[in-house]
């Protein structure tokens, strides 16, 4: 059996200047940070002649072509795999939370199907191949972070060519201050999970048709990516909490979806607790707030009073990886749970 994981991220600066829209004509730059959560993929030959696709949902089919599941029907094709597989999806954080989940699902698949044929990806192909696949065959209205942090793994800034070119730049960031930003870290569940689609779509075509207050406001928070950067490598870091909710102001301009009154209350609540800022991860709409903050437990236990739940992390150094490569392990079904994707 092949085993692929790959992990999930959070922003930290610069969110939304990955998609193309954007950065093909004025360039994207953000920071992102993997955590310990992660998508895992399952893959293994079957012993009869039909493929068996395991995620939320199960599919049986003997054709590629009839799966439902658009990743799993697209990045199968790319391989033009003919022997049927059992693969089975499994994540630690619910799909539709802001956290990159199906960036690193495309990704975790094609590290499995790279290393099945043989292929062995290097990460940045592994990246590119995702990106292709959801952007230029499924058209999504997404861009590059997803992918990119999935497989490379780290703290790192992310710069976006206008020629499509990724340059990725680890953070000079010591264990002992990674470890302080980590510390003054909070992640709450809003209990919103959504699709980012609307909110994204909305964006792209804003920036395809020039509108001026979109790109005004990616401008703005292109140059929030390089501040927290800077910050984050050699300045307080009290000041990224500061540009969090800075950050987190603009971004509730791209969109009325953004937030809605619980978030807002979940918010500012933690602003009057302790919170020097924060922002919702990913697109918007739901999924998870961050905080930066100085006394983490006492923000927790303030929202206790909301019901809602911190997620326990640490920050992944690792990218895309291979838990098991051997193909020729027979499969046995074992149930999973947290099937989201």
């Amino acid at each position: 059996m092949i085993v692929t994981r790959s992990p999930l991220r959070i922003s930290l600066g610069g969110g939304g200047t990955d998609l193309p829209s954007y950065y093909k004509q004025y360039g994207g730059f953000l920071i992102a940070a993997t955590i310990n959560k992660h998508i895992y993929i399952s893959l293994a030959e079957t012993f009869n002649d039909k493929f068996l696709i395991k995620y939320s949902s199960f599919e049986e089919t003997k054709t590629i072509k009839t799966l439902k599941h658009p990743l799993f029907r697209e990045i199968l094709k790319k391989f033009k795999i003919k022997t049927p597989l059992i693969i089975t999806s499994h994540a630690d954080i619910p799909a539709g939370t802001g956290m990159g989940s199906s960036g690193a699902f495309a990704v975790t698949l094609i590290n499995a199907l790279s290393i099945y044929t043989k292929k062995n990806f290097s990460k940045r192909q592994i990246a590119e191949m995702a990106c292709d696949i959801e952007i230029n065959t499924l058209k999504e209205p997404i861009g590059k972070q997803d992918q990119y942090t999935a497989s490379y793994g780290g703290i790192n800034s992310y710069e976006y060519k206008k020629n499509g070119k990724v340059i990725v730049k680890k953070i000079k960031i010591s264990d002992l201050r990674t470890n302080t930003l980590k510390k003054k870290l909070a992640i709450f569940f809003t209990g919103y999970s959504r699709s980012s689609y609307e909110i994204l779509k909305k964006q792209n075509d804003k920036t395809i048709n020039l509108d001026k207050k979109m790109l005004e406001n990616l401008h703005m928070v292109k140059s929030f990516g390089y501040e927290s950067k800077n910050i984050i490598e050699e300045g307080n870091l009290d000041d990224l909490g500061k540009l969090m909710h800075e950050h987190w102001i603009f971004k509730k301009k791209r969109s009325l979806n953004m937030t809605n009154n619980k978030i807002n209350q979940y918010y500012n609540f933690a602003l009057k607790n302790g919170a020097l800022g924060g922002k919702l991860i990913g697109a918007g709409g739901g999924g998870f707030l961050m905080f930066y903050c100085e006394d983490v437990n006492f923000l927790e236990k303030k929202l206790k009073k909301f019901n809602i739940k911190k997620l326990d992390f640490e920050f992944s150094g690792i990218g895309a990886e291979i838990i098991s490569s051997n193909k020729t392990q027979s499969w046995i079904p074992i149930p999973l749970f947290n099937l989201f994707l």
